[in-house]
């Protein structure tokens, strides 16, 4: 019986994620986000576990403990998060010319130079904004990349996003149920070519942890491994909403250093960078998971 139920939960969240997707592509813009933001006051209204992470999160990035503030906080962080998902829906219309009027850059030529001298880049960045339309703008611009997928279940759902992912001009690597990824990145890197990695939480027990806006959290140290076993640069890229464009910032590619301490000391560079990014811009942070050590020990204890 449970099994048969987890089935029809499984085939419903699917058919709705499709119908979704459906709707927001044949629908104008001036017509879907108001309905995105209307979806995403009323989850803020209902809470959950996301929503309460969220607002733990949004604490630590805008530095308060203001309840009212917190609520604003959690309510626009939400409308950034539903724009990301209308925006995810209509991608695979947008031409390239359309997506370079969607994205503003900031010090574009840090990625320019490490990408021209062919030992290759590794990008990382945080859950901010709208990182496929980022991989969409360097495919875009002659750059495209390798990243590395969670598998999101229902399984359709995954397929679906790879899918969509490959029509914008990525190549995407299953992170389980498939080769070992980091062979594959690391020849690709090898080749001079850009791999883009999101690295704000650890979704692994390897994570390092780094100091950020403050706080012991817990990130991913793979992107400075990489970097220290192919020579690629490591470069931190954060994108936050600018009106109707996304902006693009790209930061000082972090020094390389040797050994296990020193892919952690590289990670708390990019954690250095990811703070300061997501300070200037919280509501733009889409984090409704843990990142944060206390928070882990919290959930521990219950």
């Amino acid at each position: 019986m449970n099994q048969t139920l987890a089935r029809t939960r499984s085939r419903a969240s699917a058919a709705g994620y499709h119908l979704s997707w459906a709707v927001a592509q044949r629908l104008p813009e001036r017509v879907v986000d108001p309905l995105l933001r209307q979806a995403a006051d009323r989850t803020t209204r209902l809470g959950g576990p996301g929503v309460r992470r969220l607002q733990l999160n949004l604490a630590r990035a805008a530095g308060t403990d203001d309840p009212a503030e917190i609520e604003d906080l959690t309510r626009a962080a939400m409308r950034s998060y539903l724009r990301y998902w209308g925006e995810v829906f209509r991608l695979p219309r947008w031409s390239a010319a359309d997506v370079r009027a969607r994205v503003r850059t900031e010090d574009e030529h840090r990625l320019r130079a490490a990408y021209a001298s062919g030992r290759g880049v590794v990008a990382a960045l945080p859950h901010m904004g709208n990182w496929d339309l980022a991989g969409a703008w360097a495919c875009a611009e002659q750059m495209p990349l390798m990243t590395v997928a969670e598998r999101l279940r229902p399984a359709p759902v995954y397929d679906e996003f790879v899918r969509f992912r490959e029509g914008l001009g990525m190549t995407v690597l299953p992170m389980t149920g498939g080769p070992p990824p980091l062979p594959v990145l690391r020849t690709y890197l090898e080749g001079g070519g850009l791999v883009c990695l999101l690295a704000d939480r650890a979704l692994a027990s390897s994570g390092a942890e780094v100091e950020l806006l403050g706080e012991t959290a817990k990130m991913a140290v793979g992107p400075a491994f990489l970097a220290q076993q192919t020579g690629a640069t490591l470069l931190p890229v954060t994108t936050a909403y600018a009106g109707e464009a996304m902006r693009i910032r790209f930061f000082e590619p972090v020094e390389h250093r040797p050994g296990t301490d020193g892919a952690r000391a590289m990670t708390q560079t990019v954690a250095d960078a990811f703070g300061t990014a997501i300070a200037d811009d919280p509501v733009d942070w889409h984090m409704l998971q843990r990142v944060f050590v206390r928070d882990f020990d919290a959930a521990r204890r219950r």
